[in-house]
């Protein structure tokens, strides 16, 4: 899993003019870390209730 978003990081590379959103935006790390977490959920999921085998 990546490391845990870095607020203060994110503020001040707002300040300094980077761009909030897109490739290398402010706030993909984030947005990396919850799409990490939600598939790792799901997956969780379907193995802890699937009663049937593959």
């Amino acid at each position: 899993m990546s490391q845990p978003f870095d607020f203060e990081k994110a503020l001040k590379d707002l300040q300094s003019g980077k761009d909030l959103v897109g490739k290398d935006g402010v706030l993909m790390p984030l947005m990396k870390q919850l799409t990490e977490a939600m598939m790792t959920a799901e997956v969780e999921h379907h193995t802890e209730n699937s009663d049937e085998p593959n």
